[in-house]
């Protein structure tokens, strides 16, 4: 039991107390302004933790509390170089969020503001558990808020969209649950530092010693692939995706395609590779193929596509499937590329999200046939979208270039006809965005756009955050890379590399 507060601890009851207090107020105005504050200080807190990662400053990045433990469970959590990068990428978005919704008006806006920030809160405590049963908790905590968030605001399909969302990550939790108790049921006793006596335990280091035979871990690295696999998601377990990003509103759907994708990316990292080793080495091959194709899948349908919402939810299917793959590559260049485009994603899939979510506002419309001229209306908004498209494409001078070619360098030393056919995601990419850009920005306007204007302060605020940083990781990408550096070598020195 940890002496005084730590960093994990801050992240995780800090939007919760955010939550609870959104709920009981009353107006509007005063619900954002709690939200907005207290998503300040939580990025305040991510930032702080960053600037503490040597390892003499333990104390602050990792506390233990042994409630009743006689199954042998704790609130252990905890901050290394993966859990830093997600937790900072997630203090981030929702100040932006924040930022970019100011003068919209929700119905029950307290409520809507309150389950958005109990959402970070499940989701900070995803990143940061190191208790199996404590992360299958968070995982199902964040879950809730997201699909009140979902099925009570947004398109007139959002409830159906929604219970299919819920009835696949449902199913994915379960099945990674019934696994979470098979490698609980053969971790060996354990004796806590208050003196409690357990047959098992749910601790990290119990689960990624259990001692699996190569048979359990065959079935077991399922188990868990196809619950993170829903979550991300991957082809083909992707179909609740684009239906979702279509009919819920613009802040939930930022969430989900911003940070709690990442959680299934995160699961991988944090739980699949260390428990099943043996299961990794013999199934690496075939999960990239699998997510390779979904990258040409999902690529050749985002240019088929007329709507602009299921055009980025396909894209977004497109970039996890080359960051997926990439983890699978298992190699440090790979590895480290995949956690630095983890959080260059997170960042440029907001902005492109705020944008559509303004042009929809605005227009009424979500269709690129019915949209066209706003540069000549709105020339800020123009600007930056030009921008974060360049950094979708991964142009050098961008984040996602450096993220994209170590990618694809540890994949081409994996084998090089993986790079080769994944890189036409690349090709499949510029097609899509580009023509985005021309058809609802350039052209003359229509009766839909001729009476728009140009955004506010606060949404001008927020996607200059966004430029600025994807000019920052584009030209100086290390810090980043240092913290994936922390990881990646105890990721793969667990699979024996």
């Amino acid at each position: 039991m940890g002496e005084f507060i730590t960093f994990p601890e801050l992240l995780i009851w800090l939007p919760l107390i955010a939550g609870l207090l959104s709920f009981m107020l009353k107006k509007e105005g005063a619900a954002w302004t709690v939200s907005f504050v207290f998503s300040l200080a939580i990025l305040a807190v991510s930032a702080a933790s960053l600037f503490y990662t040597d390892p003499k400053f333990l104390a602050y990045n990792n506390v233990n509390y042994y409630y009743p433990n006689n199954i042998g469970n704790t609130f252990f959590v905890g901050l290394d170089g993966t859990s830093r990068i997600l937790t900072f990428l997630t203090a981030l978005v929702y100040p932006l969020i924040f930022l970019s919704i100011k003068k919209d008006e929700y119905k029950n806006a307290s409520s809507f503001y309150g389950l958005l920030m109990l959402s970070q809160c499940g989701i900070m405590g995803v990143f940061v558990a190191l208790d199996a049963l404590l992360f299958y908790i968070f995982w199902e905590v964040a879950l809730i808020p997201i699909y009140f968030l979902c099925s009570k605001w947004g398109g007139e399909r959002r409830v159906q969209a929604t219970f299919k969302f819920f009835v696949y990550t449902f199913a994915g939790s379960l099945l990674m649950l019934v696994g979470i108790i098979y490698v609980y049921l053969h971790t060996p006793p354990k004796v806590f530092e208050n003196g409690t006596q357990t047959l098992h335990s749910f601790s990290y280091a119990a689960f990624s010693n259990a001692g699996l035979s190569a048979g359990d871990q065959s079935w077991l690295f399922w188990l868990f692939f196809v619950a993170f696999a829903i979550k991300m998601p991957v082809f083909p377990l992707h179909t609740w995706q684009p239906d979702v990003y279509d009919q819920a509103n613009g802040p939930a759907t930022m969430v989900l395609s911003g940070v709690m994708v990442k959680m299934g990316l995160f699961g991988v990292l944090r739980w699949l590779l260390p428990l099943f080793p043996e299961a990794v080495g013999k199934y690496n091959h075939l999960v990239i193929v699998i997510a390779i194709i979904g990258i040409l899948y999902a690529s050749l349908i985002a240019i088929r596509q007329d709507n602009l919402k299921r055009l980025v939810a396909y894209s977004s299917i497109a970039h996890i499937g080359l960051m997926c793959a990439s983890i699978f590559a298992l190699n440090i260049t790979s590895m480290e590329g995949m956690m630095l485009q983890m959080f260059n994603h997170g960042v440029n899939v907001i902005g492109l999200w705020i944008v559509l979510d303004i042009i929809e506002k605005k227009t009424g419309a979500k269709k690129i046939s019915d949209l066209t001229g706003i540069a000549h209306k709105a020339p800020v908004l123009t600007i930056f979208l030009f921008v974060i498209a360049m950094a979708n494409i991964a142009l050098p001078l961008t984040n996602a270039f450096p993220g994209e070619l170590l990618m694809f360098t540890g994949l081409f030393e994996a084998n090089p006809w993986f790079a080769a056919i994944s890189g036409l995601g690349i090709v499949f990419v510029a097609i899509y965005i580009l023509n985005l850009v021309q058809k609802v920005f350039y052209g003359e306007t229509n009766t839909l756009t001729a009476a728009i204007n140009d955004i506010g302060f606060s949404q001008k605020l927020s996607l200059a955050i966004i430029v600025v940083v994807i000019f920052a990781i584009g030209i100086y990408p290390q810090p980043i890379l240092n913290l994936a550096k922390e990881s990646v070598p105890v990721i793969l020195g667990k699979l024996g590399m």
